[in-house]
């Protein structure tokens, strides 16, 4: 559902607009309704659909309580997880602990990756975007199963 790249703007309160080609499919998917939550192993968020956040974060609630990664990974992911209603304008308000931990400020760069959405700081994504595409020229670098993928 999510594809391409998007560079948006955070207005002075913490604000972001959804890309329009976006509204009417969420709309229609979840009444526009968002979870955004960190990505524990990038300085970015992942926004989704409120029915694919559900889903992910039934697994994450089975998780065994006693084991601690497990403990650790339901702490961040459920514990930072946020509903975004957009207003009227196809605006959502991000919590200024959202916003501090992927260092967002004006310039964002929202980035499609099917059921879900990316969310970076402009410069971030740029520095990793480059770190990422000296990776993937490496072969050795890649997974098994990206080697014999066909583009």
């Amino acid at each position: 559902m999510f594809r391409g790249l998007h560079t948006i703007n955070l207005d002075t309160k913490g604000r972001l607009a959804i890309p329009t080609k976006y509204r009417e499919p969420l709309s229609a998917l979840c009444a526009a309704q968002l979870v955004a939550t960190i990505d524990t192993e990038e300085r970015c968020l992942l926004v989704y659909p409120v029915t694919e956040w559900e889903v992910i974060q039934a697994k994450i609630e089975a998780l065994p309580s006693f084991n601690p990664a497990a403990r650790r990974i339901q702490r961040l992911l459920l514990g930072h997880a946020t509903d975004l209603e957009p207003d009227n304008n196809g605006r959502v308000l991000l919590p200024q602990y959202l916003r501090e931990y992927a260092g967002l400020e004006k310039e964002c760069v929202l980035v499609g990756q099917g059921k879900k959405l990316e969310l970076w700081s402009k410069a971030l994504w740029h520095s990793r975007r480059e770190e990422y595409l000296e990776m993937v020229s490496q072969p050795e670098q890649l997974p098994e199963e990206m080697q014999s993928l066909s583009l």
